[in-house]
């Protein structure tokens, strides 16, 4: 079982001056339910290298056993700082794709040509597609067959309510809940902070950080040819 992790590489906040980038648990919970399940896994972003960590997720109140974990892993630390250039992966060499979340995402892998070719790629070849929190917003611009790809389809991500309750709502360029609805997407969602995830059909979307471990189940049960409840 070979996955590919999908990191930004986008570290500025808009025109805050303050810092932005991938959420650490977003990453961790993922990886470790990937690895302890003994899948092969590839660590990319658009730069390569190591991708920039939005420094709130490193804060006492963020931390968790995946990340607690992750701060003694040398391993992980290294896979992480050596992501591979989102440009040289292709899907041809994967089972399935996964994007961690952070407000990173929606600068970069939302609008990055590469990251719309792989998922289109991937979803032409059959193969799952998971996205968390944030990362449901690189589908914005994902089409196939000049459609959408989230057009009547059950997905969720980072709500409204919650961007309102970071203080981010007129900061990031657009809002993920907004955006799924506007491309045709069945949006549903818990409430603020709560786990949530949905699959339909090979797409797989979590709401936020505490959603990140669940959507990582899910596609490993897909993956395992257990059947998935809709």
């Amino acid at each position: 079982m070979k996955l590919l992790i999908v990191l930004t590489s986008h570290d500025k906040l808009g025109e805050t001056g303050k810092k932005t980038g991938f959420w650490l648990e977003e990453f961790t919970a993922p990886y470790y339910e990937f690895l302890d399940a003994g899948a092969e896994l590839t660590l990319a972003s658009p730069k390569g290298g190591q991708p920039p960590l939005d420094p709130k997720s490193s804060e006492p109140d963020a931390q968790t056993e995946t990340t607690a974990r992750f701060h003694k892993d040398d391993k992980a630390r290294q896979a992480l700082a050596n992501t591979v250039k989102l440009s040289e992966v292709s899907a041809d060499d994967f089972d399935a794709i996964f994007y961690s979340g952070g407000h990173g995402p929606l600068w970069d892998l939302a609008e990055d040509a590469h990251s719309i070719a792989l998922i289109e790629a991937f979803w032409k070849a059959d193969k799952p597609v998971s996205a968390v929190c944030h990362a449901p917003g690189v589908l914005r611009n994902v089409l196939i067959d000049d459609t959408p790809l989230v057009k009547d389809k059950r997905v969720t991500g980072f709500s409204n309510s919650e961007e309102d309750a970071v203080g981010l709502t007129d900061i990031v360029p657009f809002l993920v809940e907004d955006e799924l609805k506007k491309n045709g997407g069945d949006y549903s969602k818990a409430a603020d902070w709560r786990p949530y995830a949905i699959t339909d059909g090979k797409l797989i979307t979590g709401q936020n950080p505490a959603s990140s471990k669940t959507v990582a189940q899910a596609l490993l049960k897909m993956l395992g040819g257990a059947e998935i409840s809709k």
